[in-house]
């Protein structure tokens, strides 16, 4: 598994999920993104590992990225006055989003773990 490829995939896909939501808030959004990626890098690294390798499963996945919510701190988009609320529901956006994108990119054939439907 070549996790910078993944990495290189999953800033594209937050990015892509950000611009949708906060297009006027490019330079915010990217900040935010590439500080989560920094601040989550390792642990997501050694945690897609394990999945990859089979050593947990595609629930547990979930659970450890979900636990990093707090990474998430989005301080560009609250400065640039989005609400908490809609930061909220972003965090949550966003956490969505490394997990299906990890997934896809270990697990291309979901048959191998009932749990891979996220």
């Amino acid at each position: 598994m070549d996790f910078k490829e993944l990495l290189k995939e999953l800033k594209g896909n937050l990015l892509s999920l950000m611009g949708s939501k906060f297009d006027e808030l490019k330079d915010e959004s990217k900040k935010d993104v590439q500080a989560f990626l920094n601040a989550s890098k390792e642990k997501l690294e050694r945690w897609t590992t394990l999945l990859a390798e089979g050593n947990i499963t595609v629930s547990d996945y979930k659970w450890l990225v979900e636990s990093q919510k707090d990474l998430v701190v989005l301080k560009g988009l609250y400065a640039a006055g989005v609400s908490k609320i809609k930061l909220g529901h972003l965090k949550n956006s966003i956490l969505d989003t490394v997990i299906e994108t990890a997934i896809g990119f270990v697990k291309p054939n979901k048959d191998d773990d009932n749990e891979a439907t996220v």
